[in-house]
């Protein structure tokens, strides 16, 4: 019930997301109490999504930190330092997989973890440190919960995807030291010049000098001021043996592949694409190396559903005592923002699909009345491409010719336009039923 009022009001507190006081109070309740282990709430979406990966060849597992910020809420208990050198800024770490199809549809999270920093972190040497007692081990944690998922749905290949922070010797060993079903291969963007082990030089001058093996088309997602466009990438790729980087002993070498997408001309004010990639699965051919490239693309998307946590799902405004009683409002959010995003997605990705999908049969109705100003329903839901737009015009979307498909923030104002229409479209037609059958 808590979810299906957050889900139909994701912008809204917790007080007006709830129907009446009782409900409110109740959800306070839920979220104050102790037992309820909040990886026990994310454990049954986990699930979920395991059961729609098991139809699929392949998927991309896609792992992101955020920063949620609660610096406002300073009585909050529990909470640790965010910001640099210890500063005054306060809050959690969220670390989320989010599984995506190769077209860019997401299926939903496998892995989530919260992380308070205890603020004592930054101050001890982090390179004398073993990796299980560092911030960074977070990358290997999502890496093999994927192993773990991927032994049971051998018939899907698996492929974890990360960027620069997650450039990790540690984490390219983990990968390639557990084979057969549990098998995950890495995609990971290369942040460190390595030094190469059968190379004089590095790993950067070494795959910038490689011949110009393709040119690639890639949707680039809009970052900051700069809307989105479509870039043109000079694609290089090779494999290539990395060296670790202990001075105590020397670690074995790594034998991955390298691609490098340059963009050829970037539009003024934008920042040229240079994304180093490193992966475990071979890359031999152009259309191998063109295909990561088309994969890292999608990365984006984990970025996507944070903003709609934090400016739909309005996560870092939940005022809660505790982080314990924050992490379950959370786990129940990160939910709620996969719902909008894969909504979102659905209607460019599976566009003629019955909205009764993914919508209950009170809401399609009510949404379809509402367009052609009747009251009686079709028989038949629309599909999902239709109603998504529908829903996107209710929050502010002008499905003008040139205005492409909505986004997010479009769709989760509707969304709660919606959830009023459906609840009215529900109150009349008890009525209608209560005279007929007088």
């Amino acid at each position: 019930m808590i979810a299906t009022a957050f889900a139909q009001k994701p912008t809204a507190p917790i007080p007006q997301a709830c129907p009446n006081g009782a409900e409110a109070k109740a959800a306070y309740r839920f979220m104050e109490n102790d037992a309820i282990a909040p990886a026990a709430l994310r454990q049954a979406h986990h699930q979920a999504t395991l059961e729609r990966v098991q139809g699929c060849r392949l998927v991309l597992a896609v792992q992101d930190t955020t920063i949620l910020n609660y610096t406002t809420h300073p009585k909050t208990q529990g909470l640790g330092p965010i910001g640099k050198a210890g500063g005054p800024l306060i809050g959690l770490l969220l670390h989320s997989t989010l599984v995506l199809t190769p077209s860019g549809q997401p299926l939903g999270f496998v892995h989530n973890a919260v992380r308070v920093r205890s603020g004592r972190e930054r101050m001890v040497d982090r390179h004398r440190r073993k990796l299980a007692d560092k911030e960074s081990y977070k990358w290997v944690e999502s890496l093999r919960a994927c192993q773990a998922l991927a032994a049971q749905c051998p018939q899907t290949q698996w492929v974890n995807i990360a960027d620069r922070e997650g450039d990790l010797y540690e984490l390219f060993a983990q990968a390639l030291a557990v084979p057969g079903p549990s098998r995950v291969d890495l995609l990971v963007r290369a942040r460190h010049d390595r030094k190469l082990a059968d190379q004089a030089g590095k790993l950067w001058q070494e795959v910038g000098g490689w011949r110009v093996a393709a040119t690639l088309s890639v949707l680039v997602g809009r970052k900051g001021d700069q809307p989105s466009r479509v870039a043109q990438l000079q694609i290089r790729f090779g494999p290539v043996n990395l060296c670790g980087s202990s001075a105590v002993s020397a670690p074995p070498t790594l034998q991955v592949w390298a691609i490098e997408a340059r963009e050829i001309v970037a539009p003024k004010g934008a920042t040229p694409i240079l994304w180093r990639l490193l992966s475990t699965q071979p890359v031999t051919t152009a259309e191998a190396a063109a295909e990561k490239v088309g994969w890292y693309a999608q990365r984006w998307q984990i970025e996507v559903i944070h903003k709609i946590l934090k400016s739909g799902c309005q996560i870092e405004q939940r005022q809660l005592e505790t982080a314990e009683r924050l992490e379950r409002a959370l786990s129940i959010d990160l939910v709620v923002a996969w719902r909008i995003l894969a909504l979102s997605k659905a209607a460019r990705e599976l566009p003629d699909d019955p909205i009764s999908d993914w919508l209950p049969t009170a809401q399609w109705q009510a949404l379809a009345c509402y367009v052609s100003q009747r009251t009686t329903s079709p028989k038949q839901p629309p599909t999902v491409r239709q109603a998504i737009r529908w829903i996107a015009q209710l929050g502010g979307f002008m499905a003008r010719k040139g205005d492409g498909e909505p986004g997010v923030k479009t769709l989760w104002r509707g969304m709660q336009q919606l959830d009023a229409m459906a609840k009215m479209w529900q109150v009349f037609h008890s009525e209608e039923r209560s005279q007929k059958c007088g």
